[in-house]
């Protein structure tokens, strides 16, 4: 015979749920700071004269995802000054993104060019 819950409620006391608890850990050793990340990386396009803006900021939509405004931007900083930060990344990060860039390939607007950009990538500390 199954008793109902007025019933059973009626009839016998309800004892509450205890709540579950992590087990008591004694004092010991205190815990220390994650260790630190490694320091980020630059990504670093160097300048040269066999490739057009477009190409660059061709490139820097494909490779990073870069609007063309920052391309043009960074086109206008690497003709400029010879160089330009294009990205800071984890180490791993920069030497992919190293390699992507100087994979690329000639820029067909260009006959005469036969190479990728270079790039280089240095500590951000």
């Amino acid at each position: 015979m199954r008793l109902s819950d007025a019933t059973r409620s009626a009839t016998a006391p309800v004892t509450p749920r205890q709540p579950r608890v992590a087990p008591h850990r004694p004092q010991g050793k205190p815990q220390t700071a994650p260790p630190a990340l490694e320091p980020p990386w630059h990504v670093i396009l160097l300048d040269d004269d066999c490739h057009t803006f477009e190409y660059v900021i061709e490139m820097l939509f494909v490779i990073f995802g870069h609007s063309k405004e920052l391309g043009k931007r960074m086109a206008d900083e690497v003709n400029e000054k010879g160089r330009a930060i294009v990205a800071t990344v984890h180490k791993e990060l920069a030497e992919l993104r190293q390699e992507q860039i100087q994979e690329y390939g000639p820029d067909p607007r260009i006959p005469a060019c036969k190479v990728s950009m270079r790039a280089t990538i240095e500590c951000a500390d």
